[in-house]
């Protein structure tokens, strides 16, 4: 998948932009704050209709205007052309049209413009919640398929149903039954494909980071399930004999929304025991097995966003990065910096088509 351009208005701090962009390598340069990121999200808006950083849509628009619109321009491995429009206007429903057609469910729209980001918020994979985790893998799982995609919404819907009648005053033990079955159906499911795909994923991951750390330390990932038997029946039953705890808690305390994804640099946590350019590297791996994963298993290579790609690592270990993604398996890569030399050098060392964009307080040139 290759984004041809993409027109603004009225998004965080760009009045109005339209850019044009080469296939292969684009290169976003300007000082922290004037909107390199923002051009960034605002691809990622129109993959995900959110944003990357997660904030609300509000902040999306505009100071003092009532509407933010984002139009990209995309073309297909296979030749098609894809015209999508964001709308967003809160407190209003976003709008999203593909070819000029509403979409019946927004929903449908991911995984159609595939696409991968490394950014410095995927520290919080390392550093923050176990909810964090579990994000990577289900938006990871979500864009290659819709099956997974249902499955879990349907899950959730199911536990926030059932949160909400714990919290009652006289709950429905009969609904609590008809909830808890449906946690426990897709939550089987959903345990499996998880399962699944840190099995494949895992020796990518690996792979990557030896390939760009040069480090002889291993590294894995572990998915933990929170509960120990995972068949639906075995679900089902868990979450009834914990029935009566979390009457009394006022949520549910296990099931797949509690699973944990451990993250590990030799035996240990790599968020206690790596180094800032370990972490970093660990993370960028994550990300290009990612890409490598999604190629395999998409008809469309996906886009690859490479924001602030080089703080925190040596010049190294840029180098053997960019040397992975100049590869031919790599399609269309965009990069963000605050230092002009950074980006001179990788293009003069690796790159002959490219388009160099400065950003300055939400304006935006080609260089």
């Amino acid at each position: 998948m290759i984004a041809q351009s993409l027109r603004l208005h009225c998004f965080k701090n760009i009045s109005a932009t339209d850019c044009f962009f080469s296939p292969k390598l684009n290169c976003f340069f300007g000082l922290n704050g004037m909107g390199k990121t923002n051009l960034l999200d605002a691809l990622h808006y129109l993959s995900f209709t959110r944003s990357h950083l997660s904030i609300p849509d509000s902040l999306a628009v505009q100071e003092g205007a009532d509407m933010a619109i984002l139009e990209g321009k995309y073309l297909s491995d296979e030749g098609a052309v894809e015209e999508i429009v964001l709308s967003i206007a809160p407190p209003k429903r976003k709008i999203l049209k593909r070819n000029g057609k509403d979409y019946r469910r927004i929903a449908e729209h991911i995984g159609r413009l595939p696409l991968v980001i490394v950014s410095p918020q995927d520290y919080l994979l390392i550093q923050g919640t176990s909810s964090e985790r579990r994000r990577f893998i289900d938006q990871f799982l979500c864009q290659q398929s819709a099956v997974y995609m249902d499955g879990l919404m349907r899950y959730n819907k199911a536990l926030a149903d059932r949160n909400a009648l714990l919290k009652a005053e006289r709950p429905d033990p009969s609904l609590l039954d008809v909830y808890e079955w449906q946690m426990a159906m897709e939550g089987a499911k959903i345990v499996a494909a998880r399962q699944s795909f840190i099995s494949y994923f895992v020796p990518l991951f690996s792979r990557h980071y030896r390939l760009i750390s040069a480090d002889s330390e291993q590294v894995s990932l572990a998915y933990r399930p929170s509960l120990s038997e995972t068949s639906a029946e075995s679900f089902a039953m868990a979450l009834r004999d914990n029935r009566s705890r979390d009457l009394l808690l006022g949520y549910t305390s296990a099931g797949i929304h509690r699973d944990e994804l451990e993250m590990n640099l030799g035996s240990r946590l790599i968020g206690k025991v790596g180094s800032q350019g370990q972490a970093k590297s660990f993370l960028i791996s994550l990300k290009l097995a990612q890409y490598d994963h999604m190629q395999s298993v998409l008809t469309e290579r996906p886009i690859l966003l490479l924001d602030d790609i080089f703080d925190k690592l040596d010049s190294e270990r840029v180098e053997r990065i960019m040397s992975v993604v100049n590869q031919d398996s790599f399609g269309q890569i965009f990069i963000t910096d605050t230092n002009r030399k950074h980006l001179d050098e990788m293009i003069a060392k690796q790159y002959d088509d490219y388009r160099l964009f400065v950003i300055h307080k939400g304006q935006v040139r080609t260089e």
